[in-house]
């Protein structure tokens, strides 16, 4: 495992030390370990809905009314609760 030194503003280095201390994390080293797992998560998520929002918008005007539309998504929400 490669080692990085970064500079953080004492309040933040205290939280860090902090969050190591509640006992979910080992040490600082595998918070910020978190934090950046994290943040690779969500850029994800972020770049996958791009790619649906730019498939959309590619795909031209939909020929589906308002009605429809909020139904099929109502049906999408509440399948994906298991409801």
């Amino acid at each position: 495992m490669a080692t990085m030194n970064i500079s953080l503003p004492d309040p933040m280095k205290s939280w860090a030390e902090q969050q190591a201390k509640t006992g979910k994390y080992s040490n600082t080293s595998d918070y910020v370990r978190d934090l950046i797992r994290k943040d690779q998560e969500k850029a994800e998520k972020i770049a996958h809905l791009q790619g649906l929002v730019d498939q959309g918008l590619s795909s031209g005007p939909g020929s589906a009314d308002m009605k429809t539309l909020k139904d099929i998504a109502r049906k999408a929400w509440l399948g994906g609760r298991g409801e």
